[in-house]
């Protein structure tokens, strides 16, 4: 066989199956992570930046070295798919939702379960730690915030809200407040301890998908069926500006840490990131096969991850500045 052949069967393999990963990265694509079996529906980076958690319709919870691309567990537990994913601040504990009505606690650093939350009476979608990790609010399409006491120590609470469609979103504001977005095309502010509703914010035409809170937390940012990316000012409690550019659902939504970006996932199969000050599109990122779930910046703001959906179950991780060049 001539030099030139073996050359070329080489090429060949490393075109099938792990190796198509280093090619993509050698051009300068993302780095692609494959073990799911199903639609990635959340992204979590731990705080110090050295796990990535993927949640996935598969029903397991996956753990990932972002460093070296390497899977390092999966959890089993959930009974149906899983929506969200989320470390709390010290990292000790890693909490999760599903289509099982379920939200659950895991040992981040043992990969252990510990609690499963039970009260819902249907999906969770997200769930998110209080500022003191104390309590865990979980939103879900039966159209009550539950918080829960994270030590399992004191009683947990259910805030009924008004919302009249399942509630895709929920972020604490600070201590005493949290917002919640709904399939109804509304935000909306709750007083934790009285469960009293704050505000109203409206502006999407179509329901929304996700939300998020900028690290300095006077931001929200919001996504939805209507293709929009939406900025809205926290204290003032209005819409500041609509970012268009997607065609489609837009799934994900979510800060840079410096807060000076928000990216977009969207069913049009791109990721897009935004310019928070001017609303302007600085970047579209293209190579998932299909829409585009979920997201989540690297602590450190250098790496985006991306999951998939619509037959791309990949997870992508994306060097923004290697991309930038």
């Amino acid at each position: 066989m001539t030099t030139m052949r073996i050359l070329a069967l080489i090429g060949i393999l490393a075109m099938s199956g792990g190796p198509v990963r280093g090619a993509e990265e050698a051009s300068g694509g993302p780095r692609v992570l494959q073990d799911h079996h199903g639609t990635v529906k959340s992204l979590a980076f731990s705080p110090d930046g050295r796990l990535l958690a993927s949640g996935s319709r598969d029903k397991t919870i996956k753990l990932w070295d972002p460093t070296s691309g390497k899977l390092l567990r999966t959890l089993d537990g959930h009974t149906a798919d899983i929506y969200c994913v989320a470390f709390s601040r010290d990292q000790s504990l890693l909490a999760s939702g599903a289509d099982d009505h379920t939200a659950r606690l895991w040992d981040a650093k043992a990969f252990q379960p510990l609690r499963t939350l039970s009260g819902h009476d249907d999906t969770v979608w997200w769930v998110a730690f209080s500022p003191d990790q104390k309590q865990l609010a979980s939103a879900s399409s039966d159209l009550t915030v539950r918080l829960w006491d994270v030590r399992g120590s004191g009683p947990n609470r259910v805030l009924r809200t008004n919302h009249t469609a399942r509630i895709k979103g929920v972020v604490w504001l600070n201590a005493t407040t949290i917002a919640t977005a709904s399939s109804d095309k509304t935000i909306r502010f709750w007083d934790v301890a009285t469960g009293q509703q704050q505000a109203v914010l409206e502006g999407h035409t179509g329901g929304i998908e996700t939300l998020a809170l900028s690290p300095g937390g006077d931001l929200l940012a919001s996504s939805g069926e209507d293709a929009t990316v939406r900025l809205w000012d926290v204290a003032q409690r209005k819409l500041l500006r609509t970012m268009e550019g997607h065609v489609g659902e837009v799934n994900a939504v979510t800060f840079s840490p410096d807060g000076r970006t928000v990216a977009s996932g969207c069913k049009d199969k791109t990721v897009k990131l935004w310019d928070v000050a001017s609303g302007q599109l600085k970047r579209t990122l293209t190579g998932h096969t299909g829409r585009i779930e979920s997201l989540a910046f690297s602590p450190d703001g250098k790496t985006l991850a991306s999951g998939g959906g619509g037959g791309d179950t990949s997870v992508r991780l994306w060097n923004l500045a290697a991309e930038s060049r």
